[in-house]
């Protein structure tokens, strides 16, 4: 808590005596940080004489708070607009002023994750295993784990399938219509062409 010194008369035994006296001031608080669109330069100024140095530099309707930024106490100068005006302003106050200033600059907003584009393709020539899925996404999980591949989605007579396969050999078509069968997983074998691959990886 930092003291304001001040003064006062007493008077004792028919003496009037000069006292010193002491007023808290409430320390500043933490800083706020800027808005959107927004820049503050921060300067040092731990004491009154630096900050009424620092005010007398500055245009008269610069906003300014003194506030407390990790264990400093700093001048907080806002409503900047521009990287560039900020940058000005921490420079003169470095070089002319004397005095230590940075620049904050307003937080990223978080990314927008990129939407999935849609973009449905016709498969060429060559066999596709499909898989009925009968909209359970954790089948798409167990086939993925039984073939150690990523599954597709795909479009065949009008009605969504998992994709396990998509190949122009057929003996390879007919190995995984086998390894799908034998563990129960509704599937087929179909003629490539007739299938419009939605997504080449499912991630239920």
């Amino acid at each position: 808590m930092r003291p304001l010194l001040g003064s006062a008369l007493v008077t004792a035994a028919g003496l009037t005596v000069a006292v010193d006296f002491v007023v808290a001031q409430a320390p500043p608080q933490q800083c706020q940080p800027p808005q959107r669109g927004e820049y503050l330069v921060l300067v040092v100024s731990e004491t009154r004489e630096r900050q009424e140095q620092l005010q007398r530099t500055l245009p008269a309707n610069t906003k300014t708070s003194v506030c407390r930024y990790l264990n400093n106490i700093v001048t907080r100068i806002s409503g900047l607009r521009t990287v560039e005006d900020a940058n000005g302003w921490a420079r003169f106050v470095n070089e002319i002023v004397g005095l230590e200033a940075s620049v904050a600059r307003p937080a990223e907003p978080p990314p927008t994750p990129a939407a999935q584009a849609y973009n449905p393709q016709a498969l060429g020539a060559g066999y596709a295993v499909l898989v009925d899925y009968s909209n359970r996404p954790e089948v798409a999980i167990q086939v993925r784990q039984l073939l150690g591949a990523n599954v597709g989605l795909a479009s065949y007579a009008q009605r969504p399938y998992l994709l396990a396969s998509y190949t122009t050999n057929q003996t390879e078509a007919n190995s995984i219509l086998q390894r799908l069968s034998d563990r129960n997983f509704l599937v087929m074998i179909v003629d490539s062409r007739k299938v419009t691959l939605i997504r080449p990886a499912v991630n239920f």
